[in-house]
C-alpha cells in the first residue's frame, strides 16, 4: 500500500473529513515519526510495533562488479519491530 492509497482508504472510511485533511494528518504523523527517529528517540505504537534507530559500525565491503575492497562508513538505520498484536493477526488463519 502506498501513502496515497492509505490516504484514499482513510478518506473513504471517514466521509466527514475532507481528503486534504486526511492527507495532512497522515503526512504530519509520518513527519513526527521521522523527526523523533532523527533525534534518536524510539516511537512505539501499541499493538502495531516500535520504530527505533540502530547504528551500523564501519566495515570493509566489496564492490560486486570489480571485487575491489571498499570502506563502508558507520551509519544509522531505522529499525522496526512488530508488536505482539500485529504478529498474532498476521499468523491467525
Amino acid at each position: 500500500m502506498t501513502k496515497s492509497e492509505l490516504i484514499a482508504r482513510l478518506a473513504e472510511a471517514n466521509p466527514h473529513l475532507f481528503q486534504r485533511d486526511v492527507e495532512r494528518i497522515v503526512t504530519t504523523i509520518f513527519d513526527e515519526i521521522a523527526a523523533a527517529l532523527a533525534r534518536g528517540d524510539r516511537v512505539e505504537l501499541r499493538g502495531f510495533g516500535a520504530f527505533s534507530v540502530k547504528r551500523r559500525d564501519s566495515r570493509l565491503g566489496r564492490n560486486p562488479r570489480t571485487g575491489e575492497s571498499v570502506e563502508v562508513p558507520a551509519k544509522y538505520i531505522p529499525f522496526f519491530k512488530t508488536g505482539k498484536q500485529l504478529r498474532e493477526k498476521l499468523n491467525t488463519q
